[in-house]
């Protein structure tokens, strides 16, 4: 285990098997459609990519790359985007593919302004769902784990861009700061 975690929260091998199931639900759901799966950088790449894996249907990706964190752990709830996608979504089956839904206020942002490209259908696939943290209420289709409020990283999920690559989901050790080094 890495030195900065404090213990697993979700082992490798958990992961993988939800991220199965996840990838025969959608594959169920969309068994009739292209859909295009949208992954939200940079935490939802892991995700994204053994999702893509997992499903038996065609799709199609793009990305967009939403903030609200500035680095710190703790959402600012001011939300800027900066990639946007690169296609048109009119029309299409859009599924927003997300490491971690906490306060909802990010998702909720982006499923107001993908509303307004006209999608055929427009639902969310998140990794992590922290609702014990929720401030907007979004409809999330696909869960893979719902988890206290702690702070996580691995795969994919990071602090100050660290820890991405952890193979699992590991709640960090406390911080150190001024305050608490006395």
């Amino acid at each position: 285990m890495h030195p900065a975690i404090d213990r697993v929260l979700i082992s490798r091998e958990t992961l993988q098997k939800r991220v199965q199931e996840l990838g025969q639900e959608i594959s169920h759901d969309y068994r009739d459609t292209c859909p295009v799966m949208i992954g939200i950088l940079k935490g939802s790449v892991q995700f994204l990519a053994d999702l893509m894996k997992s499903t038996t249907v065609d799709h199609s990706i793009d990305f967009l790359c939403p903030s609200s964190y500035a680095g710190g752990t703790k959402s600012t709830g001011i939300v800027r985007l900066l990639l946007d996608l690169r296609e048109s979504i009119e029309g299409k089956d859009v599924l927003l593919v997300e490491d971690i839904v906490d306060t909802g206020l990010t998702m909720s942002y982006l499923l107001d302004n993908l509303r307004t490209r006209r999608p055929r259908s427009l639902e969310i696939c998140t990794l992590l769902d922290k609702s014990v943290c929720r401030k907007s209420q979004v409809p999330i289709r696909y869960r893979g784990f719902e988890i206290p409020d702690e702070f996580v990283v691995g795969y994919g999920l990071d602090y100050k861009e660290l820890y991405r690559n952890l193979p699992y989901i590991g709640v960090m050790k406390p911080l150190k700061t001024e305050k608490n080094k006395k």
